[in-house]
């Protein structure tokens, strides 16, 4: 069964629908990249922890695991085989694709950083697409992997750019 909508005054009137039933997408977009720096901590409190050997990080690990945990279940509440995980990793590989992008800007390789910019901007989208159910699981896999995921022309990418704007209070 695929959620995906044919056109995106579908796709429109399917978010504007989550919003009547009260999503806040500007609130969730901030709540997603809290979810996405909560998992970099995540990662930073094991790798400090493994490099000094003091296993105080791997508590603080695990509260801010706590802290993400909580925080996800309020956007992803209904799952359906692995969404939930996968849902994190698009969230965390967006955060890491994003700090890459910024790394290569700052060296001058522009094209490079827009790139990456534009993969992590995708892998955001594919979340929200998930969180919204506008695209299956299946179909958020395959959009990752090969590009697809459209909707007409415009891509699950461009839909989530024009749906969710941190900018509109």
């Amino acid at each position: 069964m695929s959620h995906t909508c044919a056109t995106f005054e579908e796709l429109e009137a399917k978010v504007r629908a989550a919003q009547k039933n009260g999503i806040d997408l500007s609130m969730e977009e901030d709540l997603s990249i809290a979810i996405m720096n909560l998992v970099s901590l995540e990662e930073h409190f094991f790798f400090t922890g493994a490099k000094t050997g003091k296993p105080e990080y791997y508590d603080l690990l695990g509260e801010v695991r706590e802290m993400r945990k909580e925080l996800l279940g309020r956007m992803i509440k209904e799952t359906e085989g692995e969404t939930w995980c996968i849902s994190k990793h698009l969230l965390a590989a967006s955060m890491r694709m994003l700090e890459v992008g910024t790394k290569l800007q700052s060296e001058g390789k522009k094209e490079e950083a827009e790139k990456t910019f534009k993969m992590a901007h995708k892998a955001h989208s594919l979340f929200f697409a998930l969180r919204l159910k506008l695209i299956t699981v299946p179909e958020s896999v395959k959009a990752a992997t090969t590009g697809a995921a459209e909707s007409g022309p415009m891509s699950v990418s461009d839909i989530m750019g024009k749906l969710v704007d941190c900018c509109k209070e």
